[in-house]
């Protein structure tokens, strides 16, 4: 009897020590926990501290987000559309004529077009001089964005396209005057559908009305640059925001009576022009 006693005190006693350190086990495990919590929230909140009292990197480097325009390479008659980014044309500003251009040097008269307002602006030394309706491309035949220059211009051209040729008259597509682009078989030229002028229905080419395509003719001449935006941006909104000069009217009276053979082709050479117009 005495020994069953013994057993079984030393029994409850191990027992009561076991239960003792596994409970001292689990309260140093719960302590490290927190601990360790502790010092990681600490350590979030110093970070966060730290990072805050410090500058942003924008505000660091804001003067290297500044964008500086990249002059335009210079254009050449068979040269197409320039490939550099709208974000680099000048505003109002001609590039230097290519080397062998027949543009007069002192010239600073281009065209801007605006596919978006359907609109075709003449500009002289930085002044509008005149803005024109003009009919651009449909949504299936597109007409082309970029910077061109005029390659050629003839007076009551020859129509061809494929096999079709139309000779000059009221059936020609072409109307009675053309000023080609260095894009080749793009161009800026009158109509023989005087209502489609002001809308998007054209295969890609620009379309003036009778008179204001004859006019815009006695205006410009070969090597002259041709602008060509999509989106209707900052430098558009400047150029067809900008009111008419009062002086306009007497600068396109004397670009007219001055323009002579070296703005036009004589009437009586005829030139056959091969388009996208249908």
């Amino acid at each position: 009897m005495r020994r069953l006693v013994v057993i079984s005190n030393r029994k409850s006693k191990f027992i009561a020590v076991s239960v003792g350190a596994v409970l001292s086990l689990t309260s140093i495990h719960l302590a490290a926990t927190a601990r360790i919590a502790t010092l990681k929230r600490e350590q979030e909140l110093a970070e966060k501290t730290a990072l805050s009292s410090q500058p942003s990197a924008f505000s660091q480097d804001s003067s290297l987000n500044t964008l500086k325009p990249i002059p335009p390479a210079p254009l050449s008659p068979n040269s197409g559309a320039v490939s550099e980014p709208f974000a680099h044309a000048p505003l109002i500003a001609k590039p230097s004529a290519p080397a062998g251009s027949s543009a007069n040097p002192a010239r600073q008269r281009q065209i801007v077009i605006s596919i978006a307002d359907r609109q075709l602006a003449v500009i002289d030394n930085g002044q509008v001089l005149k803005i024109y309706p003009i009919a651009v491309g449909s949504r299936r035949t597109p007409s082309p964005e970029g910077n061109f220059v005029i390659v050629n211009h003839a007076k009551d051209p020859t129509y061809r396209h494929g096999e079709k040729e139309i000779a000059p008259g009221k059936d020609n597509p072409l109307g009675s005057r053309w000023m080609g682009l260095s894009l080749k078989a793009y161009g800026i030229h009158g109509t023989n559908v005087q209502i489609s002028v002001g809308k998007a229905v054209s295969h890609g080419c620009f379309r003036l009305r009778k008179q204001d395509v004859e006019e815009l003719y006695t205006m410009v001449q070969v090597g002259d640059t041709v602008l060509v935006r999509r989106e209707r941006d900052a430098m558009i909104a400047q150029v067809f925001a900008t009111p008419i000069a009062p002086t306009a009217a007497k600068t396109l009276a004397a670009s007219a009576q001055n323009s002579g053979g070296e703005m036009q082709i004589a009437s009586s050479e005829k030139a056959t022009v091969e388009t996208t117009e249908q």
